[in-house]
Formats: structure tokens, C-alpha cells, sequence
């Protein structure tokens, strides 16, 4: 498997790059985030990979981080997701956005992606939600995040006033802090 390639950006389309390797055109799809955060033609990159095999052929996918390619593989373990999901996923949400979706259940914020409907979204979720527990501790804090949404919750609020309301919070901040600051974002 190709895990990494590193050299020259010969050419950037709209739905990846054309990476030279020591005179090696190697053509790479990739997100639009990730066609950003890569450079400009002529410039040296290194490309993290996943080399997709199927029956009709072999796709080359590039991410800009080990993280984002380790996401892209988790995501095509989910029921419906293939690549072209998965890099849609990838262009509309950073791994953080995608894990905090997942974490609250957030249908609506799933079908944003194009190709993703409403029975897809949950298919998405019931399968990623138990891969994705790992990382939800990494980007949410160890149960802060959902401990301001118990909180919030046994308060009256709804889930969606309380989904917007989490990504405006200081996670260096103690339970009490956040919980004070949600309540004030939710009186306004």
C-alpha cells in the first residue's frame, strides 16, 4: 500500500492533485480542505494516502494529516459511506465538527454533506458512533461535553439550542464555568 508520498505539486485540479515523485505523476484525489491546506503548484508537500482498490480499478486519496487519513478509513467502515461519501464528509466537516455531529446525534448536521440523506445520517451515525468513542474523549474533554449537555438538558433545554451552544465553550474551563457561560449564550 502507498501510505505517503512526498514531492512536487505538478498540478491542482478541482477534485485532487497531481503529485511528482522523482519524475512520477501520481494522481491524487482529495477534499477541497485538503487541496487548501497542501500548498500551490511547484511547491514540495508531503501527502498522506489511502490506496483504494476496487474490481474496476485503484484510487489514490490524499489528506494533509495522518488524522484526517485515519478519519477517511474509519469513515469507509461505515454502512453506505465509499469514498466519495467519505471525502464529501471530509470537505464539509474538520474531524472535530464530524466526532461532535456524531456525538449528539445530529441528523441534520450530517445531510449537509451532499449524497447524505436523512436515513443515510443515521445509518452513518449508528455505525460511527462506537468507532468514533475513542476520539470523542480526545476532542469533547473526558465527559465535560456531556456533562454540560446533562446539565443543560435537565434544565429544560432543547437538543438543538444545547448543540449549538457547545462549540462556544472553553473546554480549560472548570463544569461550573462552561455551565454558566452556555446559560448565558441560551438567554440571549
Amino acid at each position: 500500500m502507498i501510505g505517503r508520498l512526498t514531492g512536487t505539486v505538478a498540478e491542482i485540479r478541482h477534485d485532487g492533485l497531481l503529485i511528482d515523485v522523482n519524475g512520477v505523476g501520481y494522481e491524487v484525489a482529495a477534499s477541497s480542505k485538503a487541496i487548501a491546506e497542501l500548498g500551490h503548484t511547484g511547491e514540495r508537500v508531503k501527502v498522506y494516502t489511502h490506496l483504494h482498490v476496487r474490481d474496476d480499478g485503484m484510487n489514490l486519496f490524499g489528506f494533509a494529516s495522518e488524522a484526517d487519513r485515519d478519519l477517511f478509513r474509519v469513515l469507509l467502515g461505515a454502512s453506505g459511506v465509499g469514498p466519495k461519501v467519505a471525502m464529501a464528509v471530509l470537505s464539509v466537516f474538520s474531524a472535530e465538527a464530524l466526532i461532535r455531529a456524531v456525538a449528539a446525534e445530529d441528523v441534520d448536521v450530517l445531510i449537509q454533506v451532499p449524497g447524505v440523506g436523512r436515513r443515510g445520517a443515521q445509518k452513518m451515525i449508528l455505525d460511527l458512533k462506537p468507532k468514533l468513542a475513542d476520539l470523542e474523549a480526545d476532542v469533547l474533554g473526558p465527559s465535560e461535553g456531556s456533562r454540560v449537555r446533562d446539565a443543560l438538558d435537565g434544565l429544560g433545554y432543547s437538543a438543538s439550542e444545547i448543540r449549538e451552544v457547545l462549540p462556544m465553550l472553553d473546554r480549560s474551563e472548570s463544569l461550573s464555568e462552561q455551565i454558566r457561560h452556555a446559560l448565558r449564550e441560551l438567554a440571549r
